[in-house]
């Protein structure tokens, strides 16, 4: 594994977000140099896909926690109708 996908998978949400915006604004102000584009439009495909999975994660996190909290709401409930 090379050392910038490595760094690029260990980037917590907003630091992707914000390198994302970084490029962004590289590319909108015309900074980037032609031959450095292709590179920047990968590193930004790479941070695009670590959010992606991030987000993926995080409302597969918050279902299971709802459920969980649906479920001990409908236990308690029986419990108390008993």
């Amino acid at each position: 594994m090379s050392s910038k996908k490595k760094a690029v998978e260990e980037l917590r949400f907003g630091e992707a977000i914000e390198q994302l915006e970084g490029i962004l604004s590289q590319v909108e102000a015309e900074e980037v140099d032609i031959d450095e584009l292709a590179d920047q439009l990968k590193v930004a495909a790479g941070l695009l896909e670590l959010c992606r999975g991030k987000i993926r994660r995080a409302e597969v996190e918050v279902t299971q926690i709802v459920q969980a909290l649906e479920e001990a709401e409908a236990e308690a409930e029986q419990e108390e109708g008993s």
